[in-house]
């Protein structure tokens, strides 16, 4: 088979990817790795079987490789592999030696000559190394270390701060003070197209300073920017109505005792987005101490309903309860939400 007959079959592969066609990309990608016995092939190879949840499969074919060890796609996407298998040990062992103090400083000679084929493209892409010492810190914690899995995951995000799930990670599990979280913040390299990205977790991360300048960085990212690659200044851009943004603004109300300013944004918010989930919580936290029942009712029922396995579901049973003073029940649920 010709070579350009071979692209059109990777370009199948792909298609079949983005179309979530994972059988059909499977079935493709197999055989073109079969023609070629090219790394790039046997990877797209074991990026399919991934994807189609065929994590053992994928794993056994990137591990009988002989570059397994020598490329970090390689050996990261094995890693991966073990993590949905629920093997963390062998998942860190996947992932190499190597150590992290307590400021996230990564100390690992013994991956210094190993390669990393990068696609090609113009897409920018997050640093492999964050990607690996973040899935570090997901094992760490999952075998329940939790210092070890802190320092990881501040390593992640010192290695480049578009790793967000590791800040998220930081700040949803509480694991740094507000005076780690400030001095984090202020040994992140940003890049100079950035900004609006420090600003953002500024806003992630201080909640607890001064009401002006909580409220400063908020105007900052509200505030419409002017693009300068563009001769119009219709061509503008802001993130006043973004989500994530509105739900920090609710978080920082709720956390100043202005529940109803909470309650008005988040009600907003859930009319535009009713599955943002962490929105969602912090409307049944300043609904509870609003002591509007009916709407921690309506709010339970369909949570109840639509994610019958998720602890924020009987966490909003448990504040109905709270809020109709049936202190019994409210315990039930909340302790049920605990341990879900």
């Amino acid at each position: 088979m010709r070579e350009e007959e071979i692209e059109k079959l990777r370009g199948v592969v792909r298609d079949c990817v983005s179309k979530h066609l994972y059988s059909s990309a499977i079935f493709f990608a197999d055989k073109v790795a079969a023609l070629t016995n090219d790394p790039a092939d046997v990877y797209m190879q074991a990026q399919a079987l991934f994807l189609g949840r065929h994590y053992r499969r994928a794993f056994h074919l990137l591990n009988a490789s002989q570059i397994v060890l020598r490329d970090l796609r390689f050996r990261y996407l094995a890693a991966k592999c073990l993590e949905e298998l629920k093997e963390w040990d062998q998942c860190l062992s996947m992932l190499g030696e190597a150590k992290v103090d307590d400021d996230g400083n990564v100390y690992d000679k013994k991956d210094s000559n190993v390669m990393y084929l990068d696609k090609d493209g113009e897409d920018r892409e997050i640093n492999i190394s964050s990607a690996i010492c973040f899935l570090r810190g997901k094992a760490y914690e999952a075998l329940e270390n939790r210092a070890q899995a802190r320092q990881w995951y501040k390593a992640a995000i010192k290695a480049d701060p578009l790793c967000y799930e590791a800040l998220e990670c930081l700040i949803e599990n509480h694991m740094l003070t507000c005076e780690e979280e400030t001095s984090l913040l202020s040994s992140l390299e940003f890049g100079t197209e950035d900004g609006w990205l420090s600003s953002f977790y500024s806003c992630l991360i201080k909640k607890y300073d001064k009401e002006n300048v909580v409220e400063a960085k908020f105007r900052e990212l509200e505030k419409e920017s002017y693009d300068s690659n563009h001769a119009s200044p219709s061509f503008t851009h802001s993130l006043r109505n973004n989500t994530d943004l509105v739900t920090c603004k609710a978080e920082y109300y709720h956390q100043c005792g202005e529940y109803q300013k909470c309650f008005e944004l988040t009600s907003i918010l859930l009319e535009k987005d009713p599955f943002h989930l962490k929105c969602t919580l912090v409307h049944l936290a300043a609904a509870m101490e609003l002591g509007h029942s009916n709407e921690l009712y309506l709010m339970a029922c369909n949570l109840v309903k639509d994610y019958p396995q998720k602890a924020l579901s009987w966490f909003a049973v448990g504040c109905y309860y709270y809020c109709i003073k049936k202190y019994d029940q409210s315990r039930r649920f909340f302790q049920q939400s605990y341990e879900s």
